[in-house]
């Protein structure tokens, strides 16, 4: 698995299935800066750090939207602490950057939103619970349906290996390519395509993420998701289109289905725009 090349920084899936693989990434975007890196589980006793920053840079600003988070059942300290670290203002257009940290959706343009803190929270609490706690190891290669604006594959990057994140929406593919250049993340991978197809080439995934939800979940998705793998995705529970997560677990004997609460994503479409 680890022969086969792996795309570039970011990629574009409009080309002919022939073409060429993609170069590697630049020896430069190969180490993530310290303040990105993801950090050793806290050490009991241990005193928290002191925060850092001013305004909506302020580390203490991050650490009230996680106590909330935690107010509302997010247990798994791994998400906790991604949350806390990736800074949401940054992925929001600057009128509406006071509002960052609130619990709420907002706009990121051309009809998308950038989801809720909670909803991210809940969805990577979701896809690392299923994996074996005997291994002791991070959760492999992840796929992301819809990247938006770039925020939910910088929280992933801190919490799996590898992070693959397709965007049908070119405006957005490249505004999450601005926002994500920054931070330097040697384990993201952005690219452009038709998310309804998934990315073969980089299957199998331990782990698949949608940000957009249909009646179904597209077959192309369930033959990419590794054996012992899982899926957290919105789909349509009912005739008038409301949506619920769902949970699909992969098994040697079949798929199992798990619908979760009721939450509100945009549609999944097919094509690029």
């Amino acid at each position: 698995m680890n022969a086969r090349p792996r795309p570039g920084f970011p990629v574009r899936l409009d080309r002919p299935a022939a073409a060429a693989a993609r170069p590697a990434l630049p020896a430069a975007q190969r180490s993530a800066p310290a303040a990105l890196a993801p950090a050793a589980q806290p050490r009991p006793g241990r005193a928290a750090p002191t925060p850092q920053g001013l305004g909506l840079d302020s580390q203490a600003v991050r650490l009230a939207m996680v106590k909330k988070l935690a107010a509302q059942g997010i247990t798994d300290a791994r998400v906790l602490e991604a949350m806390g670290r990736i800074e949401r203002h940054r992925f929001v257009d600057t009128a509406l950057a006071t509002q960052a940290y609130e619990d709420t959706s907002l706009p990121i343009g051309l009809g998308q939103t950038i989801s809720k803190p909670g909803v991210v929270a809940r969805m990577a609490e979701l896809l690392l619970a299923g994996l074996d706690p005997r291994k002791g190891e991070p959760m492999g290669r992840v796929l992301e349906i819809g990247t938006g604006c770039g925020y939910q594959a910088a929280v992933l990057s801190l919490l799996v290996k590898e992070v693959y994140s397709i965007e049908r929406l070119r405006g957005l593919h490249e505004k999450a390519r601005e926002n994500l250049r920054p931070l330097r993340l040697p384990n993201v991978h952005l690219l452009f395509g038709d998310g309804m197809a998934g990315f073969a080439q980089g299957a199998p995934y331990a782990g698949i993420i949608a940000a957009a939800g249909g009646e179904a979940v597209p077959q192309a998705w369930i033959e990419q998701l590794a054996v012992g793998g899982r899926l957290v995705a919105p789909v349509a529970s009912a005739a008038g289109g409301a949506q619920a997560l769902l949970v699909l677990d992969k098994t040697a004997a079949g798929v199992q289905h798990t619908l979760l609460e009721a939450v509100h994503f945009v549609p999944l479409k097919s094509g690029i725009a």
